[in-house]
C-alpha cells in the first residue's frame, strides 16, 4: 500500500514509484582459452552502429548490452539477462569473460578497435577510440565495468548536481561493498610502472584491494586530473568541459590529428576529444537528438538523468550485478538527493580522489582511515553511519512498494561493512587461490565458461528469439541506410561536428 506521507527528502510515493533506471553492462569476448578474441562483432548481433540493446565499447571485442528504461528494479535485470542469452548465442564457442579486469591481452597496438562501417558518424566512432588508445594506451581501455543510468520524476538540474556532490563525496562505500576487481592477469601491466604485488606467478593484485579498476591501474588521466571539474552547478560543470573540449593540449598536439600518411590518429588535439571522454564516477546526462553534442543538450535542456559509472562486474552474477545491488543503489541516490549538498571545493575534491584511490587498493586494510573535511575517520565507521542514514528512505521505497526488499538490501550492506570476507574483492581473491590454484585467469575464465554454459542451458523462448533477430536484421539495413544518406566529405564532417559552436552557449546570467 502506498503511504500518503511524503518520503525523506519531501519527496512523494508517485515519485518514488516514477524512478526510471537502465543498465550498461560491458565484457571482452573471449576464445575459450581465455585470451582475448580477435574476430570482428558477431554479425548475427546485428550492426554495433544502429542495434539499440547490442554495441561494442573501444575494442571490437568488447561487447557492450543495454537495457531499455524500467520502473521495476527486476524487470530491469530480466531484459539485460536476455539480451545477454542472445548474445553468448550468438558466439560460437566464445565466451564472455566475468571480471573487469581483462583476460589474457595481445601487444597493445594488437587490441582490436570497434568497427562501425563507412559512415562519417561511424567512422569518427573509430578514430575516437585510436585516439583513446594513444592518449592512454589500448590495455587500459578493455576494462570493463556496469554503468546504472538512473533518473526520478520532478527533479531539477540543480538538485541533480546536488545528488552528484554527495554520490562524489560517499562513492567510497559503493567501491567498498560491490568492488569485485582485487586482482589481474600479469598481461595488463606487461611493460608498466605500477605497485601491484604478484600474489601467484601469473597473477599481480593487492591483499585488500576493492577495485583495481577505479585505482591508479584503471580508469585515471593524470592530464584530466588538472581538470579538477566543480558540480556546484550546471554552468560551472559545463564551461569546465567547454574548455577541455576546445583548448588544444601540448601532448595531445604532439600525437598530431593525423599520421604521416594521412591516417587520422584522434579527433582533435584537445584534452578531451569528445564529452564521453571525460572520466568521472557519476555524470548528469540527458538524451540528445541525432548529432547533437551531449553538452549542447545539457545547456539546452538541463540534466535528464545521472549515470553511475564506478561498478565492477560481479563475477559470482550472471549478469554482472544482482536486483539487491540495484536496490541498494536507489536507496543510496535517493538519499544522496535527499540530503543537504554544500558545494565543494577544490580542497575537498582532492581528498575525494585519494579517498577513492585508497578505498580502490586497500579497502579491505583493517583499521584504514579516510579524510573527511579537516580530519580522519575510520571507513567502517563512517560507512555505518551512512548506511543507518539510508534506513528511513529504504523504509519509504519498501512502503511504496509493499515488499521489504530495499530494506532487506540496506541490512545486506550493513553486514558487509561487518564481515570484509563476505565482499565480493575478498571472494574473488578467496576462490582464486582456493579454486583455482592462484590464477586470476583461470578463475575468471572458469566462472566465464561456467555462466555461458548455465544462461545457454536455458535458451531464448522462441518468440524472444525472433524479436531479437529482427533487431538485428533492422539495425543493419539501419546502418546501411545511414551510409547511403552521407552527403559530406569525412573532414568536413569532423569539422561541423566538433566545431565550438555545436557546444552550446553558457546560460544567460540575470
Amino acid at each position: 500500500m502506498i503511504e500518503s506521507k511524503s518520503a525523506p527528502g519531501g519527496m512523494n510515493p508517485q515519485q518514488l514509484l516514477g524512478i526510471r533506471r537502465g543498465i550498461e553492462k560491458e565484457s571482452l569476448r573471449c576464445e575459450p582459452d581465455g585470451a582475448l578474441a580477435m574476430s570482428p562483432h558477431p554479425v548475427n548481433l546485428g550492426s554495433a552502429l544502429t542495434h539499440p540493446h547490442i554495441t561494442t565499447d573501444f575494442s571490437e571485442s568488447q561487447v557492450e548490452l543495454i537495457t531499455g528504461v524500467h520502473t521495476g528494479v527486476q524487470a530491469c535485470i530480466d531484459e539485460l539477462r536476455e539480451v545477454q542469452k542472445f548474445t553468448l548465442q550468438s558466439m560460437g564457442d566464445e565466451i564472455l569473460w566475468v571480471s573487469s579486469m581483462p583476460c589474457k591481452l595481445p601487444a597493445d597496438d594488437a587490441i582490436p578497435l570497434g568497427q562501425y562501417g563507412s559512415s562519417n558518424v561511424g567512422m569518427a566512432k573509430t578514430v575516437y577510440r585510436s585516439g583513446l588508445g594513444y592518449r592512454y594506451g589500448r590495455r587500459m581501455q578493455t576494462i570493463s565495468g556496469i554503468h546504472y543510468n538512473w533518473s526520478m520524476p520532478d527533479v531539477s538540474s540543480q538538485a541533480y548536481f546536488g545528488l552528484i556532490r554527495n554520490f562524489r563525496r560517499h562513492a567510497f562505500l559503493l567501491l567498498y561493498l560491490f568492488g569485485a576487481s582485487p586482482a589481474v592477469c600479469e598481461s595488463f601491466v606487461a611493460g608498466r610502472s605500477h605497485s601491484l604485488q604478484v600474489l601467484h606467478p601469473g597473477t599481480m593484485g593487492l591483499p585488500h584491494a576493492t577495485s583495481l579498476r577505479m585505482g591508479r591501474l584503471g580508469y585515471q588521466s593524470d592530464a584530466q586530473s588538472a581538470l579538477a571539474v566543480s558540480y556546484n552547478s550546471l554552468e560551472g560543470y559545463a564551461a569546465s568541459l567547454h574548455q577541455a573540449l576546445t583548448v588544444p593540449y601540448a601532448p595531445y598536439q604532439a600525437i598530431g590529428v593525423r599520421a604521416p600518411d594521412g591516417h587520422f590518429r584522434q579527433l582533435s588535439t584537445s584534452l578531451l576529444q569528445i564529452e564521453n571522454e571525460f572520466y568521472g564516477t557519476i555524470r548528469p546526462k540527458r538524451v540528445i537528438f541525432q548529432g547533437e553534442r551531449p553538452l549542447h543538450a545539457l545547456r539546452e535542456r538541463g540534466v535528464e538523468y545521472v549515470e553511475v559509472r564506478l561498478m565492477d562486474l560481479d563475477p559470482f552474477e550472471p549478469v554482472g550485478i544482482n536486483a539487491r545491488t540495484l536496490r541498494f543503489l536507489d536507496v543510496f541516490l535517493l538519499h544522496c538527493l535527499s540530503q543537504p549538498s554544500p558545494d565543494d571545493s577544490p580542497h575537498e575534491i582532492a581528498a575525494m580522489a585519494r579517498n577513492q584511490q585508497c578505498v580502490a587498493e586497500r579497502g579491505r586494510e583493517p583499521g584504514l582511515r579516510l579524510q573527511r573535511g579537516d580530519a580522519t575517520v575510520a571507513l567502517r565507521d563512517w560507512g555505518l553511519e551512512l548506511v543507518h542514514a539510508l534506513a528511513p528512505m529504504a523504509q519509504t521505497l519498501d512502503a511504496a512498494h509493499g515488499s521489504s526488499d530495499y530494506q532487506d538490501a540496506v541490512a545486506h550492506a550493513e553486514h558487509a561493512l561487518q564481515h570484509p570476507d563476505t565482499l565480493p574483492s575478498a571472494r574473488v581473491l578467496r576462490s582464486v587461490e582456493q579454486d583455482f590454484g592462484g590464477s586470476f585467469s583461470a578463475f575468471a575464465k572458469g566462472h566465464s565458461a561456467r555462466t555461458k554454459a548455465q544462461e545457454l542451458a536455458i535458451p531464448l523462448a522462441a518468440h524472444a528469439l525472433a524479436h531479437f533477430q529482427q533487431l538485428a536484421e533492422a539495425s543493419r539495413q539501419a546502418q546501411h541506410e545511414t551510409e547511403q544518406a552521407d552527403s559530406l566529405p569525412f573532414d568536413r564532417y569532423l569539422e561541423q561536428y566538433l566545431s565550438p559552436q555545436r557546444l552550446g552557449q553558457p546560460a544567460a546570467r540575470v
